[in-house]
Order: C-alpha cells, then sequence, then structure tokens
C-alpha cells in the first residue's frame, strides 16, 4: 500500500498543481523511487491511495499494475485510507510505505519480510538512527528493547514503511483515523516491533528535501 493521497502542504508552492508523489528528485517522480523498491521485492499486488490533485498520478500510473483506491469526498489519513483499501489489497498483513522518500542501500522491503515474525508481531517498523535519517528533524519515534518490541519515545526515526496485519482495523469505530491509534493497540498488547535500517533515508516532505536526496542519490552512485 502506497501513501500518495496527503496535501503535501509542506511543499508549498511545489504542490500547487500537482500532488507530492509526483514531485521529480533526480530527474524522476517521487512515486517512480518508491515503485523500484516495491517491484524489485515483487508483492502481489501493488495499491496507491489518491485524493488531493489526483489527476497528474492518475495520468502516470495508467497501464501500469499500480491499483488505485480514491479516497472521496474526503480524505481518510493512513488508517482510513489503509482500511478503504482492503478490497484490493486482500487477505493477510500488508507493506504500507510513505511516497515521500528516497532511499540508499538494501532494499527495505527484503529487509522487513526477513525480520517478520507473525507469531509475535503485529506489526514491524523499519527506523532509522538519526544520523541515517538525512533531512529529518526531531528527537526520533521510537525505542526498540532487546528483543525489538517497540515503545515510543526519542531514538529511532520511523521511516514510513512498515508490516502490519491489518485485523484491528474493522474494531476502529472512526471513517478518519491515523495508524496511530492501531500502533496504540499493540503497544498495549506488546505485538508492536521495530528494526534499524542499516542504510539511509532521506524525508522529501519539504523542499530542502529534494537537493538532499539528489545529494544522497549522487553519493550512492559514486
Amino acid at each position: 500500500m502506497l501513501f500518495a493521497a496527503g496535501f503535501g502542504t509542506r511543499m508549498g508552492a511545489l504542490t500547487t498543481a500537482q500532488p507530492k508523489p509526483m514531485i521529480p528528485v533526480a530527474g524522476r517522480p517521487l512515486i517512480d523511487h518508491a515503485l523500484d523498491l516495491v517491484r524489485a521485492f515483487g508483492p502481489d499486488r501493488i495499491v496507491a491511495n489518491l485524493h488531493y490533485k489526483p489527476r497528474p498520478l492518475i495520468d502516470h500510473l495508467a497501464g501500469s499494475e499500480v491499483i488505485l483506491s480514491h479516497e472521496t469526498p474526503d480524505i481518510l489519513e493512513t488508517g482510513g485510507g489503509l482500511r478503504a483499501a482492503l478490497p484490493h489489497l486482500g487477505e493477510g498483513p500488508v507493506f504500507t510505505m510513505n511516497t515521500d522518500a528516497v532511499w540508499s542501500g538494501p532494499n527495505p522491503l527484503t529487509l522487513l519480510a526477513g525480520a517478520w515474525a507473525p507469531d509475535r508481531m503485529d506489526a514491524l517498523l523499519l527506523c532509522l538512527p538519526r544520523e541515517n535519517a538525512i533531512g529529518h528533524t526531531g528527537p526520533g519515534d521510537f525505542i526498540p528493547g532487546a528483543d525489538g518490541q517497540a515503545a515510543r519515545g526519542p531514538g529511532l526515526v520511523y521511516s514510513g514503511l512498515q508490516i502490519l496485519k491489518t485485523d484491528l482495523l474493522h474494531d476502529i469505530p472512526e471513517t478518519v483515523f491515523s495508524l496511530n491509534l492501531l500502533w496504540d493497540r499493540m503497544l498495549a498488547d506488546n505485538r508492536l516491533f521495530a528494526i534499524p535500517y542499516p542504510g539511509k533515508w532521506c524525508d522529501v516532505g519539504h523542499p530542502e528535501g529534494i537537493a538532499l536526496a539528489e545529494d544522497m542519490l549522487k553519493a550512492r552512485d559514486v
């Protein structure tokens, strides 16, 4: 599940006529950088949700294997958007991935899949040490314990990529809600886990992140 519905307000004028996933980084739309990783991993289905300025994304993805989940008339946030897309995604755990970041290092989906242990996990978050989270400010989001169980707090930065079970989505009464509600329930049951990513990741949720991401990619390709 690729999250591509947001307003991209931090991007200012860059999202006046297009959604954030269509902003070019190193000559290609942000969503294509995410799709490179997803396609290399090879899931059975790829779904992207749409809401703000959807036409450029619809045109860009036309003819591809990506299934579109249209959020109308209101945007549903991450939790509501994922639940609305479940008919397209099918049964079982899913990956969810933000489309406003660029990666440098091993395929993050492959890394998550290798660490996924559904008997003891309801969600597995991929996070980064703050020094490897380029363009991100703040103290971090999660502290992993010795066994990988996650706790909220200043520590690792959440990358926007995870594997999670979707069953609990049906227990949330709200229509519009964040996946944080799901995480809180998993935390209470000691079923939320996190692992660190060994490469680098750049937040392109703000204009300054474009140049930072391009510099990171250049350094990778040297």
